[in-house]
């Protein structure tokens, strides 16, 4: 199934943007684990749209009620379920592009996929309000990874060419991951949030939009965890990264910019520190052979400006094959990139989570 994750755990994730409601069920979570409510509902907030003008206008609860797996504060080992209802639908904005496809979204590649049975509605479970049991999942997945010594965390990198710090791959700390967390705007630098601010205040004004790049990184997280080939941790966290809609690319380390240099500057010289192997540098964002070295994971996702934008744009109507100017009605976000910090996380946790619990030397 499209939207069903299978590893150490399973996700499964479900909904439309303007049906009744949106979910998740997670099977295969270790019993007895301590899940915060409170904390859970503080890490899909920080998803929530803002009043600020960064935004979206449309205004969710998100108030996750739990179905199922969860007993006095625990979980139970089965089924963990959760559903969000939609309260805030204004499906009127959609009518006259069920057919038409939008520059940059998935109207027309859905209606070839499902035959026309798709929920063309916000982009149905193309949209990015599936994001939000994305967090969910998330959120529970990062407390697990809490109990175990493990902390995540996100920034804002950049937006548009506007530069923030980066992660200090080797020695990010836990507490750096918090602070950042606890943001209202997340970046490192003050200056690097005001000059954000007006590039996205901008687009939003000239009924455009602009992208950025999320940079994550988890600390604590023991070595010898993945596996080679097809079940990387790499290839793991990148599957759940790209179930973000808006995600265009990503790296681990260095990334791409490793091509750039010599195998002497790229390499990461091992040594000893505190009686541990570590290595010197972190270009390969503590991930080797698809294994973690027990160095910072750090990688960075590229997102795409938000496809719906109020201009004229040129397109089709795919059902009578036609030509036509197409204007998208509707509340949209200037840029994606703020609230997309906290689902980067989230799918950090729930691939971490999922990793540790496939070893077969870790003990739940």
């Amino acid at each position: 199934m499209s939207s069903c994750f299978n590893g150490g755990i399973t996700v499964s994730l479900f909904g439309e943007s303007h049906g009744k409601g949106i979910g998740v069920v997670l099977d295969n979570l270790p019993s007895g684990e301590i899940i915060d409510l409170e904390r859970i509902g503080a890490f899909m907030a920080r998803r929530a749209p803002k009043k600020d003008g960064t935004s979206t206008t449309r205004s969710e609860k998100d108030i996750p009620e739990i179905l199922s797996g969860l007993y006095e504060g625990k979980t139970t080992g089965t089924p963990l379920a959760a559903a969000i209802m939609n309260i805030d639908q204004h499906s009127g904005d959609y009518g006259n592009i069920s057919h038409i496809a939008r520059p940059a979204h998935a109207d027309y590649t859905g209606f070839l996929r499902y035959d026309g049975a798709n929920d063309p509605r916000g982009g149905g479970h193309f949209s990015g309000r599936i994001t939000a049991p994305l967090c969910f999942a998330g959120a529970v997945c990062g407390q697990i990874l809490e109990h175990r010594g493990i902390t995540t965390g996100a920034h804002i990198l950049s937006i548009k060419g506007v530069l923030d710090e980066q992660f200090d791959p080797v020695n990010v700390t836990a507490e750096q991951l918090e602070i950042v967390k606890s943001r209202p705007f997340p970046t490192l630098s003050e200056f690097a949030e005001s000059e954000m601010r007006e590039v996205i205040n901008t687009a939003r004004m000239d009924l455009n939009s602009v992208g950025g790049i999320v940079e994550c990184a988890a600390v604590g997280f023991p070595a010898g965890i993945g596996s080679p080939m097809l079940d990387g941790l790499e290839n793991v966290i990148s599957r759940l990264v790209f179930a973000i809609p808006a995600v265009k690319g990503i790296e681990f380390g260095n990334g791409f910019g490793c091509a750039d240099i010599f195998g002497s500057e790229n390499n990461d010289e091992f040594t000893i520190k505190d009686g541990k192997v570590v290595t010197k540098t972190n270009n390969q964002g503590g991930i080797l052979g698809g294994i973690s070295s027990g160095m910072p994971i750090i990688f960075r996702a590229a997102f795409k400006p938000t496809p719906s934008i109020s201009r004229p744009q040129n397109s089709v109507d795919f059902k009578k094959m036609t030509e036509q100017e197409l204007v998208i009605k509707g509340r949209h976000d200037p840029c994606v990139v703020p609230r997309a910090v906290p689902c980067v996380e989230a799918a950090l946790n729930i691939a971490l989570v999922s990793a540790l619990l496939e070893d077969p030397h870790i003990r739940r």
